[in-house]
């Protein structure tokens, strides 16, 4: 077991704490709408997780599972919407409708499967 130090600050001790050193690896846009989410909503969890330490790899990990999911479902909801390079050709901005609609569903379901979960 480690011992725990102090360092005498005025009248007051203080520990000498030090954290692990983190992975430089930047967390994404989905990893950022999680430590939103958990910071508002599920601040005994979020707590927990930043004192154990797991906060930034459980941000890692919801970023990089929510951006293999949007690979995922993209090609899927496009071909079900019928978002076809013929129709990029004859219709370009009804292609960018209907490829924005796709995005935007593809985000939905992310949100509420990883996210808000």
């Amino acid at each position: 077991m480690n011992r725990l130090t102090y360092t005498k600050v005025g009248d007051y001790y203080l520990p000498n704490l030090v954290l692990k050193e983190q992975p430089d690896t930047p967390i994404g846009r989905y990893g950022h709408m999680r430590l939103r989410y958990l910071k508002e909503h599920r601040k005994g969890l979020y707590t927990s997780l930043l004192l154990t330490e797991k906060l930034y790899p459980h941000l890692l990990e919801i970023d990089e599972a929510a951006n293999e999911r949007m690979d995922i479902l993209m090609p899927q909801l496009m071909k079900a919407a019928g978002v076809t390079e013929k129709l990029k050709a004859a219709d370009q901005m009804k292609w960018v409708g209907l490829a924005n609609n796709c995005k935007a569903q593809a985000e939905e379901i992310i949100q509420s499967e990883l996210i808000y979960d």
